[in-house]
């Protein structure tokens, strides 16, 4: 096996989760991480894998699209998902970690890793001093960088390109302090749960209950209240995961209702019947001293945003932990300027991984690192990897970056990025049809990886 010498740039999931898996196969990496001399406006901790947007990774059920890429993550060895397991908080159905502990311990493994060499530097472009040394034969630069890159590094790619950035923007949920919640009003509950036999006090969530009144009175409000604007320069182009609420209820009055505060499957337990709307909040870290407004990422401003959320019932006297914020992401036209093997086409031997490739999401921008450290371990070992089988999570998502559209957008894990099933069936069948066909493809994959001794 030839030994890789590799800059990784950036320490965020991606970079991680790349650099942790070509070190433990042997190979030598320099991680290079701009915190905490400089950060961008969204990190506020010097930890590595920082979560900046919301501590939920969405659902774990491999009846859903990101269910499924976690559990072939974790068939393959993801050292990401071993840590969010490893630091998973109450969530139903869905997989969300205490960031603070989940970053530590990215950032231990990391550090604790004799192949990896932290250097605390922000890289100010693609021909940067300290990335020489990694240009050439047996030899490979990974811009891991992530969608808030650098302005330096970010023009630098630009340059190389030939192209504008497209961007768009994320807006993050506050997150108040659980001790100044009215539990008079706020009640435990998972959605369905108590249909489901769940006690009355138990459940992964604390929901604020509001009639219909009470949701006038707020949405009204969301709707007048100010907004940090974004620079002139700047067209705001929002992930429809990530749309901010005032946003979405510019749409009109009942899309909330139908959306992040739908009030299907509870019942308020002061007066025994559904409310007209439901704000749930889910819990931070495994102390639930903090709690997260699901669904409700903002670019309000923090003045407003007190005003705003503390006329939902529950939230009279909310103490803020940290306010909602907006920020820019980055991406590039990855069927334009990527090859399969997620390198440069203008510049063969610097690769992209994460967000910045055009996958959407937590979990996707790990697995896309992950890809990445496999494709590159294999190469050095003599072995040419296929891609995953379409029919998977893993391939549907890297088979989306080569898929050429007239507007290429970032896109998460989802069965739409499959193939068609090729049968009709009930909607309700689809994602388990999806799901078993996804795992019968995936098998004999990873078993031809495992055979060469590359998982």
């Amino acid at each position: 096996m030839q030994k890789l010498s590799i800059a990784v740039v950036g320490g965020g999931l991606a970079g991680c989760e790349c650099a942790l898996r070509l070190a433990r196969s042997g190979h030598t990496v320099e991680l290079f991480e701009q915190k905490p001399l400089f950060r961008s406006p969204a990190h506020v901790s010097d930890h590595l894998a920082e979560l900046v947007c919301s501590n939920s990774l969405r659902s774990d059920e491999p009846t859903s699209g990101v269910g499924l890429l976690k559990a072939e993550m974790r068939a393959l060895g993801s050292q990401f998902m071993e840590a969010a397991d490893a630091c998973r908080v109450p969530a139903g159905k869905a997989l969300a970690v205490d960031r603070e502990a989940f970053a530590r311990s990215m950032s231990e493994r990391v550090e604790a890793e004799a192949n990896i060499r932290l250097v605390r530097q922000q890289v100010q472009s693609l021909d940067d001093a300290a990335l020489e040394p990694f240009k050439g034969e047996g030899r490979a630069v990974i811009v891991a960088a992530g969608p808030m890159a650098s302005d330096g590094l970010s023009a630098s790619l630009a340059g190389a390109l030939g192209e504008k950035h497209c961007y768009f923007y994320d807006a993050i949920a506050p997150i108040i302090w659980t001790h100044s919640l009215n539990m008079d009003i706020v009640f435990r509950a998972s959605r369905y749960g108590q249909e489901n036999g769940e006690a009355e006090g138990e459940g992964d969530y604390l929901n604020c209950p509001m009639s219909r009144e009470e949701y006038e009175v707020f949405y009204q409000a969301l709707l007048d209240a100010q907004k940090v604007a974004a620079h002139e320069f700047e067209q705001e182009k929002h992930f429809e995961g990530c749309m901010p609420v005032e946003t979405l209820a510019e749409r009109g009055h009942r899309t909330l209702t139908f959306g992040p505060l739908k009030p299907v499957g509870f019942v308020d337990p002061r007066t025994g019947r559904r409310p007209w709307a439901i704000l749930q909040l889910r819990a931070e870290n495994a102390n639930s001293d903090t709690c997260n407004l699901v669904g409700c990422q903002t670019k309000l401003t923090q003045g407003e945003q007190a005003r705003v959320f503390r006329l939902v019932p529950g939230l009279e006297k909310a103490e803020f932990a940290r306010f909602g914020s907006m920020h820019r992401n980055t991406y590039v036209n990855a069927p334009h300027v990527l090859d399969a093997d997620l390198s440069l086409k203008a510049r063969p031997g610097i690769y992209l991984a994460g967000q910045i490739t055009g996958v959407e999401g937590y979990v996707e921008s790990a697995a896309s690192g992950l890809w990445l450290a496999l494709l590159l371990d294999a190469r050095a070992r003599g072995i040419d990897l296929e891609r995953p089988p379409a029919e998977s999570a893993f391939g549907a998502l890297l088979g989306h970056l080569q898929t050429p559209a007239k507007r290429f957008q970032p896109s998460n894990a989802h069965f739409g990025l499959m193939p068609d099933l090729g049968e009709r069936a009930r909607k309700k069948d689809r994602k388990a049809l999806y799901s078993a066909r996804a795992q019968e493809a995936f098998a004999p994959w990873l078993h031809e990886l495992k055979t060469a001794g590359l998982a």
